[in-house]
């Protein structure tokens, strides 16, 4: 199967705690970052999920934010640091790729936030990404 999400982290499930509706999956991530999924109780099921369990997660470009530093007071807890390795702009929306340890991700930002932000190639940033915008797939 293709998938147009760029953003595919390989990691290790840590720990699942499942609820009657939801559960919350701590993944380890290849290159050592912590990141939680909130994910349905069926998908745990469905794919599986236990500690120890490969998984890929997967965040489409569109919901990865991107800050330059750690960002405190937020209840986004998934904050991977990296450095902008590119970035292309357009009349409205820009695509910045971010290099981080195990991966790389893209994030798709309005070139407002690729100015406001100055990012270009080398530019230290934070992604930020909510957990409830982080699928798995078994690895």
């Amino acid at each position: 199967m293709t998938l147009s999400i760029r953003n595919q982290l390989p990691g290790t499930v840590t720990s699942v705690t499942t609820g009657e509706a939801m559960a919350s999956v701590k993944v380890r991530l290849a290159g050592g970052q912590n990141i939680t999924a909130a994910i349905t109780a069926d998908a745990v099921k469905d794919l599986g999920l236990a500690e120890g369990t490969a998984v890929k997660a997967l965040v489409k470009s569109t919901e990865v934010a991107l800050a330059t530093g750690p960002v405190e007071g937020l209840s986004i807890r998934n904050q991977l640091a990296g450095s902008v390795t590119e970035v292309a702009t357009g009349a409205a929306m820009g695509s910045v790729k971010v290099s981080v340890e195990g991966g790389e991700l893209t994030a798709a930002i309005t070139k407002d936030a690729v100015e406001d932000l100055g990012l270009a190639a080398g530019t230290s940033v934070v992604a930020l990404i909510k957990s409830t915008e982080i699928s798995l797939s078994a690895a």
